[in-house]
């Protein structure tokens, strides 16, 4: 996984500049009718995803200890809901959840360094608990803070990020804004895995990264941005970094057919739009609503 970081091993390996994603604008030789007026429509699509690409930045990540996140919305949120902020499962400041562990409302004082769009440190919201965390099927965790929307927009002019409800394309251009290393990584979506495995955990339905994402340790729980839209399309969470299968820090891909294939300096992130169906009003976390399909708790933690 992309390694949560801790100690001088964070001041030893400084990232580089932010990355910034080019998006090309066709150009093609005069046509007439029909042809001529697709061929412009098509450029200026291009072009207004273009814009929408360029406009990704910082604004609402939030850098941790030894991680990135950000703050969410559900596309019901409210603003005077208690705002939510997003990591992996596996930047849990109490450990790393087992397979088939699920931790709901556990009482947190974590502290989140919130920037605004130029990487700026805007200010300090705190968690008040883990509403819900797990690194079966998926690798999240979501804090409730004592801050509402409208409060944090008050005080530091920082809106949430929406998380999307439908499944990322192919090829989408997507930008995954670490706000632990202040440097956005930008690529697109090479594909979906339907298993991938790393050590004892299991993640279903990945996206992987076509090769320009090279994300490392700390950009763990990275917001993955759909430049199309500007929503939260997954979370970053792990790549191969040896060529081994299957370990930790060396996920492996398993086919429908149960095939495995191992891709070294390939990196991956966990969907989310399916998390805004297990939250109700005023945010509230709610297993079994309809549609909900994140585990449940089995395995508890005291």
């Amino acid at each position: 996984m992309n390694r949560p970081l801790v100690g001088t091993l964070a001041t030893a390996v400084l990232g580089a500049a932010a990355l910034a994603g080019t998006v090309g604008t066709a150009h093609a030789a005069p046509q007439h009718g029909a042809q001529q007026n697709a061929e412009q429509q098509h450029v200026k699509q291009q072009d207004s995803r273009a814009a929408k690409a360029k406009a990704v930045d910082f604004a609402g990540t939030v850098a941790l200890s030894n991680c990135s996140g950000s703050v969410v919305r559900m596309p019901t949120s409210q603003p005077n809901d208690p705002a939510l902020v997003m990591s992996n499962g596996h930047c849990l400041e109490s450990g790393m959840p087992g397979a088939g562990e699920v931790i709901v409302d556990q009482p947190s004082s974590r502290s989140f360094t919130l920037l605004n769009k130029s990487a700026g440190r805007a200010g300090t919201i705190r968690a008040t608990k883990v509403v819900y965390a797990t690194m079966t099927d998926t690798d999240v965790t979501l804090y409730q803070t004592s801050s509402t929307y409208a409060q944090i927009e008050q005080k530091y002019g920082i809106k949430p990020l929406e998380l999307a409800t439908g499944h990322p394309a192919k090829g989408a251009a997507i930008s995954v804004v670490s706000g632990y290393w202040k440097k956005i990584y930008s690529c697109n979506i090479d594909g979906f895995v339907p298993t991938l495995k790393e050590g004892e955990w299991t993640w279903k339905d990945s996206v992987r990264y076509t090769p320009q994402c090279k994300t490392i340790g700390g950009t763990s729980g990275s917001p993955v941005i759909d430049n199309a839209t500007g929503k939260v399309a997954a979370i970053n969470n792990t790549g191969n970094e040896d060529g081994e299968k299957c370990t930790v820090n060396n996920p492996c891909e398993v086919d429908e057919n149960g095939n495995v294939t191992v891709h070294q300096g390939t990196n991956y992130a966990e969907e989310t739009y399916g998390i805004p169906k297990c939250f109700g009003a005023g945010n509230k976390l709610d297993l079994s609503a309809a549609g909900c399909a994140l585990p449940k708790p089995a395995v508890t933690r005291r």
